[in-house]
């Protein structure tokens, strides 16, 4: 569990880490550099799950031997998969991250949203519904690693 108090705002008990695969974790298909690492340290601490379309049919090699949980949603209604998924979970207990439209929603109903834009960009609808919005994945897990940057920027 990571406990985060942010002055003046909520007090996070986060347990869970749901995350979009690509234009988060990955571009092209390829999970980008370091964050391999990123996510054996963050396991120590939170459960982590992948939730993909997977676009490029590479993430369940490429998240091999990584202590996180790949789901892949069908085409359809990714949004309401990836929400239905958090609120499985308890929303409050968790931090999503990702950047794509269909990741809105689950930004949004998280305890902390996290939106990411790298290479592929981020929809402006889930730009909105973030937290927090960061330049790269690595900012957004360095957030969780080092939580006084997150109660730097959410503090009132």
């Amino acid at each position: 569990m990571l406990e985060i108090t942010i002055p003046g705002g909520p007090a996070l008990a986060l347990e869970h880490l749901v995350l979009d695969y690509n234009g988060t974790l990955a571009v092209d298909g390829a999970l980008l550099p370091g964050v391999a690492e990123a996510l054996e340290a963050l396991s120590r601490h939170l459960r982590l799950r992948v939730l993909t379309a997977d676009t490029f049919g590479r993430a369940r090699d490429n998240l091999a031997g990584l202590p996180c949980e790949l789901i892949v949603l069908d085409p359809d209604a990714q949004d309401q998969a990836k929400l239905r998924h958090v609120q499985s979970l308890g929303a409050g207990r968790c931090v999503a991250v990702g950047n794509g439209r269909n990741d809105c929603l689950m930004l949004k109903a998280a305890a902390l949203g996290i939106c990411v834009v790298q290479a592929e960009g981020a929809a402006m609808a889930t730009l909105l519904a973030a937290d927090v919005a960061v330049p790269d994945i690595h900012s957004a897990l360095g957030l969780l690693r080092r939580p006084q940057r997150l109660v730097a920027t959410l503090r009132t």
